[in-house]
């Protein structure tokens, strides 16, 4: 998954949840600009922002690592 997947999925719950932008900017510690960029597709938030606002909203991240095959 890709920030912007992570990012649409954080919009996606907010607009569910029916919170505005603000709210979730002061619930999360994110200003309001930034979640803003985010959303819009501007910006590359760290991992620590994604964590706060997906703690926000009730979501969990994840972090999958994969191994890169190599030739040998």
């Amino acid at each position: 998954m890709h920030f912007q997947d992570i990012i649409d999925a954080i919009k996606t719950r907010r607009e569910m949840l029916q919170v505005n932008q603000k709210t979730l900017a002061d619930l999360s510690g994110v200003s309001l600009r930034t979640l803003k960029q985010f959303e819009s597709g501007k910006g590359n938030p760290t991992l620590q922002t994604l964590g706060k606002l997906a703690d926000a909203l009730g979501l969990e991240l994840t972090l999958q690592v994969k191994q890169l095959e190599t030739d040998e």
